[in-house]
């Protein structure tokens, strides 16, 4: 097995892709001039398109894509300064017409891991072929179950179960769900099916505020926290940062990891954020580690 080597403030973290091991070694000191320079995990948005129409979907709805020779240029110098996993979204990914030429590229070229988040509604036998060996993990977004979920995405649910079992054919891949009046009566549901199409993992997104929606409500985070409370799952649970987790018995990936070494965004302007919900960011002009050396000293 062999294993990338990244090093940071809380010590050598050892990582193997195929695998999804991941090593802490705390005990070794690291001096501050060796720290890997990028952040642990870098998300990037190909493309603002999508065909579904989710009222509390964050992502902005302006035109616009990333070319893939850019990117696959960016995760090239990621790699080279520490970088542990790229993961794609939009939008819709899997809407970008070189999607899985770019998974292919990035993977040969680089010893991160390749991840993406999907509706699944694009996927077919093809492009599951396309993608296999190339990507290490999927998401697939469920958000409530049989008639809510039609309700919210307007695509039949029996779609999601033939996505989910493709998914299942490429690589290992976990179940995100947005939690909101909607579906968090739902959770229990949920993580049945997550465990039934054989997901690893059921990922927990409080729902945040949009232009259009107000986010979750105080009443359903609390539901929310009861329910993960009180819930004993075959599925492994997560939940995104969103100020429910410290509410909950959720493990730190990295003891004391500052935010901006854990994870940036791209989104598909090529604008360098601290995170998908960000106003602000940095534009990657050319090298992107010049953009988080700028935005680390902006923030």
């Amino acid at each position: 097995m062999e294993y990338k080597v990244r090093l940071s403030d809380a010590g050598v973290h050892l990582f193997d892709r195929d695998s999804g091991l991941n090593v802490l070694l705390d005990e070794v000191e690291v001096l501050p001039g060796q720290v890997s320079p990028a952040p642990r995990y870098v998300s990037i948005a190909l493309s603002n398109a999508c065909e579904l129409q989710c009222s509390y979907c964050y992502a902005p709805k302006h035109a616009a894509m990333l070319d893939i020779d850019r990117v696959v240029a960016w995760a090239v110098e990621l790699d080279e300064a520490g970088c542990l996993g790229v993961g794609f979204g939009g939008g819709e990914p899997t809407a970008h017409p070189r999607f899985a030429q770019l998974c292919g590229r990035i993977a040969a070229s680089t010893s991160m891991a390749v991840t993406f988040t999907t509706h699944g509604h694009r996927l077919t036998p093809r492009l599951a072929d396309a993608l296999r060996g190339s990507v290490h993990f999927a998401r697939l977004s469920v958000d409530g179950v049989a008639a809510t979920y039609e309700r919210l995405r307007n695509r039949p649910f029996t779609a999601v179960r033939a996505a989910a079992a493709l998914l299942a054919s490429v690589a290992p891949f976990g179940i995100n769900v947005v939690v909101n009046g909607d579906t968090v009566g739902e959770l229990d549901d949920l993580a049945a099916f997550a465990t039934d199409v054989g997901a690893c993992e059921l990922l927990l997104l409080p729902e945040q505020p949009t232009a259009a929606t107000p986010g979750i409500s105080d009443a359903d985070a609390q539901h929310l926290v009861r329910w993960i409370r009180g819930t004993a799952t075959p599925v492994r649970l997560a939940i995104a940062q969103s100020g429910l987790e410290g509410s909950v018995p959720a493990v730190e990936a990295i003891p004391g990891e500052r935010p901006l070494d854990a994870h940036l965004h791209v989104d598909a302007t090529a604008i360098l954020r601290p995170h998908a919900y960000a106003t602000t960011g940095m534009p990657i002009e050319g090298s992107i580690l010049e953009a988080v050396h700028a935005l680390k000293g902006a923030v």
